[in-house]
């Protein structure tokens, strides 16, 4: 039985995957991201509140007015203060931005096989935004959840084993099957799977928590019966990566070839229109740096 089995079924008898996954370190959710869920839960969430929250920890405050004010997620407007910038942004988004920061500090990818994982996921999640306002699909804050936290899994597994660096680059390689097909065969688990736990420990939402889980397997964009939010995330997600790739000057993306047409068809996109939304999206990746 795979990782992914086993969080479908919670309530399974104890057995190796159950015990390898115990064996992996899932950072426990940060206390102020707590705080902050706490408040967004009741009836009237106060701004005042959420910003006593953020103010409370200097680089986080810090870090959340340069995020506001950069290209992505701000707009004219310039915020010169926490309150400012909650106002601009929205509770939400402000919520999601505070998660990944929060993440950020939890996960460390200090080796240098990860050198550029967090550069690589921080870019993800921008694209992720900019492609949920710019087709209006779902909610931008929990595109940029979901963008930032899908390849968590990645460090938390080359921490675990001293060979998944190798199963990874191996994986990134195969032009034909699941990127998660080798870490099962060698690992029992995936870093979609571990993604997924990670997610569901910290308490983001349930359509985040899945759509990590499936972020690899496009056969869940023919799934009329899988929830429809997921499946925009999934499809957006292969939108993503193919940009960055391009940003990156590597060319053709291998997981766009298993899944871009899967996606297109999904979003309703004709090849002018994802090369003209691919296009622009480039152009957003040159202005925010």
């Amino acid at each position: 039985m795979s990782t992914a089995s086993a969080l479908a079924r919670p309530s399974a008898a104890e057995d190796p995957v159950d015990t390898l996954i115990k064996s992996i370190r899932i950072p426990p959710r940060p206390s102020l991201l707590a705080d902050l869920q706490r408040e967004l839960s009741s009836p009237d969430p106060s701004l005042d509140a959420i910003g006593r929250i953020v103010a409370s920890d200097v680089g986080m405050s810090g870090a959340l007015l340069k995020l506001a004010n950069s290209v992505v997620y701000g707009g004219r407007r310039k915020a010169k203060s926490i309150e400012q910038a909650i106002l601009f942004l929205g509770i939400n988004q402000v919520a999601s931005l505070m998660t990944g920061l929060l993440a950020r500090q939890a996960i460390p990818a200090n080796s240098a096989a990860l050198a550029s994982f967090w550069d690589i996921s921080t870019r993800r999640a921008q694209a992720m935004v900019f492609l949920s306002r710019r087709m209006r699909i779902g909610e931008a804050d929990v595109a940029h959840t979901f963008g930032l936290f899908c390849d968590t899994g990645v460090p938390l597994l080359m921490e675990r084993f001293a060979d998944y660096a190798a199963t990874h680059a191996a994986a990134s390689l195969d032009a034909e099957r699941p990127f998660t097909a080798l870490e099962e065969e060698r690992h029992a688990t995936s870093h979609a799977a571990i993604g997924c736990l990670l997610a569901r420990n910290w308490g983001l939402s349930d359509h985040v928590a899945w759509a990590i889980l499936h972020h690899h397997d496009y056969a869940v964009l023919d799934d009329a019966n899988t929830a429809g939010p997921l499946r925009s995330l999934v499809a957006l997600s292969l939108l993503a990566e193919s940009a960055i790739c391009k940003y990156q000057g590597h060319g053709e993306s291998l997981e766009w070839n298993k899944g871009g047409a899967r996606a297109c068809a999904y979003l309703g996109l004709s090849d002018e229109e994802t090369a003209e939304l691919l296009d622009e999206l480039h152009e957003a990746f040159h202005d925010e740096d």
